[in-house]
């Protein structure tokens, strides 16, 4: 036994001499972040919450799996993601498989909302158990759905389930158990108030909750999917994609989660600190950035905002540690009339390669909006 102990150390430690001398990147121990780290980096990467118009509770993209068929054609993995908003992001990062995700947005009750999401990933062993917790709707003794269950027959199980004030505050206490206990981050009151108002928003609206625009005194716009709407959409093929449309994909952002790999920070896109920081994190560590999911924020800050907003964005984005194969990935509303949205759809997804991206603004190619989204990109396949 001790001299299998002693060859297990000098196995460790020629590991170790082996990445400092061939600069091997030493990401984390076991690929994970310790409680305390996935603490600090949130509190230390942040910036101070932005105002946005509306209550993203859920993605305003009708189209966001049209895109998924093309990046797995590009063979889109590993590395870094980042990403902006809700849960959309789970897809994403359980289709491409990165090694780490940051979730930036300039909303603090973005961050507050994915922490409550990573709560409710590491009580929920199952999809079931998922939108249990999610919705505040108790599962019957004995009648808990498959593990391998098809996800219409789990969301029809749960559309005859009502919602349980007893269930909701149950798990609000434990969801903020977990966010101030098992992640070590701690909230402030102002915190505890968002985190009630979101998980309450789930509660009374169930499957119809969405995004809302005009914040906590907005309006609901049917045009936009809503929650059921999102997880039950299919890709171009006819196929179910979300994150939670198999136990695979479920399985593999719960683990992120249980790993503190899913970061969410606040930040401005054209801010000075929390891209830099996540771009200056992921250098260290010798980490590409495979895809940067911008939604529609560039929208806000070439089209509403200001040229000078954007060019801090392309500043923060050249900072990110990237090469040719890593893709931004943005959003477009009908309105513009780009040539690659699909009928039926609100919106339409595209691919740009970074490299291109920061060529073309190096250039001066974007003088508005349209310019940008008419650059050199790639669409879903028409089916």
């Amino acid at each position: 036994m001790r001299k299998h102990r002693v060859h297990l150390l000098f196995f460790g430690l020629v590991i170790v001499l082996m990445t400092a001398f061939l600069g091997m990147p030493a990401l984390f121990e076991n690929e994970s972040l310790s409680a305390e780290e996935f603490s600090r980096i949130i509190r230390d990467f942040s910036e101070e919450g932005g105002y946005f118009m509306s209550d993203n509770f859920t993605s305003s993209e009708d189209s966001y799996l049209t895109i998924v068929d093309k990046m797995q054609e590009l063979a889109v993995t590993g590395g870094a993601y980042i990403g902006v908003g809700p849960e959309q992001n789970f897809t994403y990062i359980a289709k491409i498989r990165p090694r780490i995700a940051f979730i930036v947005d300039i909303r603090r009750q973005a961050m507050i909302q994915h922490l409550m999401y990573k709560a409710i990933f590491h009580l929920s062993p199952t999809r079931a158990h998922f939108l249990s917790y999610l919705l505040s709707r108790p599962i019957p003794a004995g009648k808990i759905p498959a593990d391998d269950a098809p996800l219409d027959d789990i969301l029809s199980f749960f559309e005859n389930i009502s919602a349980d004030d007893g269930t909701y505050s149950a798990n609000l206490d434990a969801i903020r158990k977990a966010i101030q206990g098992d992640f070590r981050f701690p909230l402030s009151s102002e915190d505890q108030a968002s985190l009630e108002y979101v998980y309450r928003s789930f509660r009374v609206w169930g499957f119809d909750v969405g995004f809302d625009v005009g914040g906590r005194r907005g309006r609901r716009f049917s045009r936009f999917p809503r929650l059921r709407d999102l997880l039950a959409m299919r890709d171009l093929k006819g196929k179910q994609e979300s994150f939670l449309a198999g136990k695979r994909d479920y399985d593999y952002v719960r683990d992120m989660q249980r790993r503190n790999l899913i970061v969410p920070v606040v930040g401005d896109f054209s801010g000075k600190k929390a891209l830099a920081a996540v771009g200056d994190y992921l250098r260290k560590r010798k980490l590409t950035v495979s895809v940067f999911y911008v939604s529609n924020v560039e929208i806000v800050l070439l089209e509403w905002g200001s040229f000078e907003q954007f060019s801090d964005f392309v500043q923060n984005v050249k900072k990110m540690p990237m090469d040719e194969k890593s893709l931004l990935l943005r959003s477009t509303f009908s309105y513009y009339g780009h040539p690659a949205r699909l009928p039926g759809y609100q919106l339409c997804n595209v691919l740009q390669k970074a490299s291109v991206f920061l060529k073309d603004f190096d250039e001066g190619r974007y003088r508005n909006y349209w310019d940008l989204i008419m650059a050199p990109y790639i669409a879903p396949e028409r089916p």
